[in-house]
C-alpha cells in the first residue's frame, strides 16, 4: 500500500489531496478517451481526488471526458474548471461556468479559476464568482497565472480576499515563484497548485535527477513530484492519460529524499536569486 497522501487546506478550511490530476490535452483524439477515463477513475480510487479541467482544454471536449469519468464517483471529487479570459466579464463568466457544468454533468465546481488575466475588469470577475457561489454554482473561486502583482491587485479589490487558489507553472526547472509569488501565497494562506508539474517530460532526462531516482528505486517523476510535495500550501497536478503512469505518481509519497540529495538538486536545478516574470505554458 502507498503511504498516505499530504493534504493542503483552503481559506475556507476544506482539506483536500496535496496530489491530484490534471487532464491539459485530454479530449483531444475519440481514440484515447476509454483510457483517458480509467486514468481519471483510477487517480480518485487512489486518492488523487483533486481534478483540474478548463474549457479551454481540447475546446471542452477535456471536460466531457472528466465528466464521464466521474458520472458515479462525483462524492469523491474535488472538481476544478477555468473560465477563458475573454469570456471573463460579468455576464460571460456565469454563462461560461454554466456550459462547464453542462458538459461535466454536474451541478456544481468546488473550484472555479480564472484561467489568466484578460481584458476585463478583475472587479467584474470576482463579481461573477460571488455570484456564482452565492446560487450555488461553485463553492469556491481562485484564478490561475497570477504573479504576485496580480494577487496584490486582487486583494485590493472588493470580495478578492476571497480567493481560495492560485494555479500557476511550477516544478524543478521552473522555480521563479520561489522567490515572492509562492511565499506571498503561503503567507495569506492561498494555495499554490503547480501545473506542469514535470514540464511535460522535458526535465525528467536530467543527469542528476535520474541517479537520485535511481538510488531510491523510483523514477524521475516521482522525485520530481516529491519536490513539489514537500512545500507547504502546495498542490501538484500531473496530467496523466495512462492509468499506470497515475499509480507511478502515486508512489510518489513513500519517497523519503534527504537533504543531501534535495541539495543536489538544488545546484541541478538552482532556485531563484532574483524577481524573474511568471513563467507560463
Amino acid at each position: 500500500m502507498y503511504d498516505e497522501i499530504p493534504t493542503l487546506t483552503l481559506p475556507s478550511g476544506k482539506n483536500i489531496p496535496a496530489l491530484g490530476i490534471g487532464t491539459w490535452n485530454m479530449g483531444e483524439r475519440q481514440t484515447n478517451e476509454a483510457e483517458e477515463i480509467a486514468s481519471i477513475r483510477k487517480a480518485v480510487e487512489l486518492g488523487m481526488t483533486v481534478v483540474d479541467t478548463a474549457e479551454m482544454y481540447a475546446d471542452g471536449r477535456s471536460e466531457d471526458v472528466v465528466g464521464k469519468a466521474i458520472r458515479d464517483l462525483r462524492q469523491d471529487v474535488f472538481l476544478v474548471s477555468k473560465v477563458y479570459p475573454f469570456n471573463a466579464s460579468s455576464k460571460g463568466t456565469i454563462e461560461a461556468c454554466e456550459r462547464s457544468l453542462s458538459r461535466l454533468g454536474v451541478e456544481q465546481l468546488d473550484l472555479y479559476l480564472l484561467h489568466w488575466r484578460g481584458s476585463h475588469p478583475l472587479e467584474e470577475t470576482v463579481a461573477a464568482f460571488e455570484t456564482l457561489k452565492r446560487s450555488g454554482k461553485i463553492i469556491d473561486w481562485g484564478v490561475s497565472n497570477f504573479d504576485t502583482e496580480d494577487m496584490e491587485e486582487l486583494f485590493a479589490i472588493e470580495n478578492g480576499t476571497n480567493c481560495a487558489a492560485n494555479q500557476v507553472l511550477y516544478n524543478l526547472s521552473r522555480r521563479g515563484i520561489e522567490f515572492d509569488l509562492l511565499p506571498w501565497c503561503q503567507d495569506k494562506g492561498i494555495p499554490i497548485m503547480a501545473y506542469s508539474p514535470i514540464e511535460q517530460g522535458r526535465i525528467l532526462g536530467n543527469h542528476d535527477l535520474i541517479k537520485i531516482a535511481k538510488a531510491y528505486q523510483a523514477t524521475p517523476a516521482q522525485v520530481a513530484l516529491a519536490f513539489l510535495l514537500e512545500r507547504d500550501g502546495l498542490l501538484a497536478i500531473p496530467k496523466s492519460a495512462r492509468p499506470e503512469r497515475v499509480e507511478e505518481n502515486r508512489g510518489t509519497t513513500d519517497l523519503e529524499i534527504s537533504d543531501d540529495d534535495w541539495a543536489v538538486l538544488d545546484a541541478a536545478f538552482p532556485p531563484p536569486t532574483r524577481k524573474t516574470s511568471l513563467a507560463m505554458l
